[in-house]
């Protein structure tokens, strides 16, 4: 288990991303959804992510249910705030969000204090729960000033009053990212789909500003929503067709790997977590199936020529943190990490 931040709150090395059983695309039924967490619970996966957005509350009212079968001190659980859910009787669906339920409500943009205070109430009623551990501020893109000068401020006095042990920010994006772990006291932040194989934007500023600060990074989309999972004509890029510029790479990092007797997905997992300021690794999942393999190939271990092959042959930074045992950077890269906690996955991608 890795600390976030300063807090006193941990997390598993992977975690579980709930967007899948909040019917993300496709609907998932109610006992798929059951026996995912349970097959993670089972993995060893003691973190679980979700949020009001994913299926307009349905992830979260899953993932409460399938969790009260276990010691609620033995897991770590967040949620975010930012989109309080209205109740609506439009009618419909809800596919023009990316989820697969009927639209019985309606998200309506809150970084207000009173926003956060809400949305965190409702959340613990449809988890059945009465605390959660982490509270991330979710999607701000368009937010800023209200995200920064309320929102935050009211994550800083709930996690004062006890409420929440943990407290951050969730996006796609680095740069606002860097301006919370600069400005604030967030102990975590959530980056989604900029570090990864195909992208490691999150390099440049966020990742370094995160060691300085002492601030844990929570890294999700590590397959890019598909592409590095199943790399072939057809797969998605951040949910869209993939350019084929980057489907040609990624077919050359699967390659490689097939060269040395491991997978793309092994490796797309490893990387992410390799560098010192990732506590854990999200993998959104939608079956027991996706979260059994997710398990196998976070124990595996990614040879370390692989790595040194990746580089030289450009396909990875050179200055990039890979997982212990690559010649070129000596040491382990994470010592934060358990030994034999490296990640490896595949499964439904989770945006933020």
């Amino acid at each position: 288990m890795n600390r976030l931040g300063t807090s006193g709150v941990e997390v598993s090395a992977l975690a579980f991303g709930a967007a899948g059983i909040g019917n993300l695309f496709s609907e998932v039924s109610g006992e798929q959804a059951y026996e995912a967490v349970q097959a993670a619970w089972q993995s060893g996966i003691r973190a679980f992510d979700t949020a009001p957005h994913y299926g307009l509350g349905l992830s979260e009212r899953r993932l409460g249910a399938a969790l009260r079968a276990y010691p609620r001190a033995a897991y770590t659980l967040s949620t975010k705030v930012g989109r309080v859910l209205e109740p609506t009787t439009g009618g419909g669906d809800d596919l023009a969000n990316g989820f697969a339920v009927p639209a019985t409500h309606r998200r309506v943009w809150d970084f207000s204090a009173d926003g956060v205070r809400r949305s965190l109430e409702d959340s613990l009623q449809r988890l059945g729960l009465d605390r959660v551990d982490v509270v991330y501020l979710h999607d701000p893109d368009d937010h800023a000033e209200q995200a920064f000068r309320e929102g935050y401020p009211a994550l800083e006095k709930l996690r004062g009053e006890g409420v929440v042990g943990a407290i951050g920010a969730g996006m796609n994006q680095t740069a606002m990212l860097t301006r919370f772990v600069r400005e604030t006291d967030v102990d975590v932040v959530l980056c989604a789909g900029r570090y990864t194989l195909l992208d490691q934007s999150a390099l440049t500023t966020l990742l370094p500003a995160a060691v300085e600060r002492g601030v844990s990074v929570v890294i999700g989309g590590a397959f890019n929503s598909g592409l590095l999972a199943d790399p072939r004509p057809g797969a998605t890029y951040n949910y869209t067709a993939a350019p084929q510029e980057l489907l040609d790479r990624a077919l050359r990092i699967q390659a490689l790997a097939a060269r040395h007797g491991t997978t793309v997905r092994a490796a797309a997992l490893a990387f992410c977590a390799a560098h010192p300021a990732v506590a854990s690794v999200l993998v959104g999942t939608r079956s027991a199936a996706e979260v059994t393999d997710c398990a196998e190939q976070f124990a595996a271990t990614v040879p370390a020529a692989f790595w040194q092959e990746l580089k030289d042959a450009d396909l990875l930074p050179a200055e990039a943190p890979v997982p212990a045992g690559d010649p070129s950077q000596g040491p382990s890269q994470n010592p934060s990490h358990e030994p034999g906690t490296q990640p490896r996955g595949s499964g439904a991608e989770e945006s933020s």
